[in-house]
């Protein structure tokens, strides 16, 4: 396979636009990094009503993000991921404010002691700069992101999956507004979405001007960042979920794959990956038939 002059200039092309965005960034950290607590958190209000007050045009563009992975074939599982609602666009914006009440941790002593030769030493936390977030096809992750990156003092850059692309670039339209009314950089928050996989891969060699990267979602995606990137990563695990059944437990039915068979939003991360006991409970698991459940799974299970 070979590669052409114009598929070449527009490798460069991609990253030059994404070094761009990079360095700006980089200039909106410098000035989040001497943002105080009030400044931060009201920016994050600010953020929170903004997105309330967008829930229209927020939902327009999710409509079309649905409508259009819905003919492509998505799982109704994905496009319930995907999907944004009154109530969910409620959520997310609450969210902001839950982070505007926490304390600030920049500034924060975590550890510090004096050396025998008389120096003190400490251990505060810092701002890290630029972050790099790449993520699945979940807008509520984009203002997740957003939200976490202000409060810590740092500037973020997104790249969610294809498959939100408009549901994100309105989400971050509408923070960048908010943020510029507060006072604070709009680069604080920027989207690369619409620069595809390309301008996934110019985000992870773009050394020097992202300070770190942190992949977010299944393991062939963190795999893929963390084996591609010349950026340092933060990576995140897949998850482990414990289920203890006690010495006194009797009768207990439990769903593997559900977690509990009552969840009206049922996801793999809910399932119970580890089942831990006490020593003196040898527990014998047996399937449940289906027609016995009357839930939709293949893997509840009953203890003996």
């Amino acid at each position: 396979m070979t590669t052409s002059a114009s598929d070449t200039r527009a490798a460069t092309d991609i990253t030059e636009t994404i070094n761009a965005i990079a360095r700006a960034a980089k200039t909106a950290s410098r000035a989040l990094a001497r943002a105080t607590r009030a400044q931060k958190d009201e920016a994050l209000r600010a953020m929170a009503e903004a997105l309330r007050g967008a829930s229209q045009t927020l939902l327009a563009a999710n409509a079309r993000d649905v409508e259009r992975e819905r003919r492509g074939g998505m799982s109704e599982a994905m496009i319930d991921r995907l999907t944004l609602t009154e109530e969910r666009i409620d959520a997310i914006a609450a969210a902001l404010g839950d982070l505007a009440a926490l304390p600030d941790p920049i500034g924060q002593i975590v550890h510090g002691e004096r050396l025998p030769n008389g120096l003190r030493v400490r251990q505060v936390r810092v701002p890290m700069g630029v972050v790099g977030m790449i993520y699945e096809a979940r807008p509520n992750v984009t203002v997740d992101a957003a939200g976490i990156a202000l409060k810590s003092g740092n500037a973020v850059i997104l790249r969610g999956g294809s498959a939100a692309e408009e549901s994100n670039i309105a989400i971050v339209d509408v923070l960048q507004e908010a943020l510029e009314a507060s006072g604070l950089p709009r680069e604080t928050v920027q989207s690369i979405d619409a620069h595809g996989r390309e301008g996934a891969g110019a985000l992870m060699r773009a050394r020097g001007l992202v300070d770190v990267l942190i992949p977010r979602g299944g393991s062939g995606l963190i795999e893929t960042v963390v084996s591609t990137s010349l950026v340092p990563v933060i990576e995140t695990g897949v998850g482990n979920v414990h289920l203890y059944i006690d010495a006194t437990t009797k009768g207990l039915r439990v769903s593997f794959s559900l977690a509990f068979s009552r969840l009206s939003r049922r996801r793999g991360w809910h399932c119970a990956q580890t089942r831990p006991r006490p020593p003196s409970r040898p527990t014998v698991l047996s399937p449940l038939p289906r027609r016995r459940t009357g839930v939709r799974s293949t893997s509840l299970w009953s203890l003996r």
